[in-house]
């Protein structure tokens, strides 16, 4: 235990966070791999329980509803999962309450990219994102600004743009190592 009684970072679940195509999932797996825990993929996890595609859920129940969703398993994850690297959707920290359940029970770590870097990658995940659909690129810059102010709370921030997953995954297991 930490001096204040809370559990060590080490032992907690990790959860990344980010703009979408940030690289969460990739060096997700990679992390989970090599500290021997499980991933899960909240967005995927959705969608597997709920029978859809994130894009239908959007489609037919509004990103709210997703969001209540979303917020829901998060928190059944982060209290009844142990050992386990979750990838949060790139909005799910839009919520407070989800991102104070995070910060209190998790180690938060932000998968940060330059805005000039991550709209590379754009072309490749324009249409699996719903949030994205039917935006202008302009539309797409302003809400990847509108977003960096809530990543900004978390435990400890990995430059996803410029490092390999593999580099970027053992960032956070030597950050981790080092936490009391």
């Amino acid at each position: 235990m930490q001096a204040d009684g809370a559990v060590p970072y080490r032992e907690r679940n990790i959860v990344l966070i980010g703009f979408m195509g940030a690289g969460k999932t990739t060096i997700g797996k990679v992390l989970a791999a090599k500290l021997s825990r499980e991933f899960i993929d909240v967005d995927e996890l959705i969608s597997t329980e709920r029978g859809m595609p994130v894009t239908e859920i959007f489609r037919t129940f509004g990103e709210e509803a997703f969001r209540r969703m979303e917020k829901e398993y998060i928190g059944e994850l982060c209290f009844q999962k142990q050992d386990a690297v979750l990838s949060l959707g790139g909005g799910a920290f839009l919520k407070e309450d989800t991102r104070e359940l995070c910060m209190a029970n998790a180690a938060v770590i932000l998968m940060d990219i330059p805005w000039e870097q991550w709209k590379m990658r754009l072309p490749l995940i324009r249409d699996s994102r719903p949030i994205l659909q039917n935006k202008t690129d302009e539309e797409i810059q302003a809400l990847y600004e509108s977003r960096q102010a809530i990543y900004q709370r978390h435990h400890f921030r990995v430059d996803a743009g410029s490092q390999t997953p593999e580099a970027a995954a053992q960032e956070i297991a030597d950050w981790l190592e080092g936490r009391p």
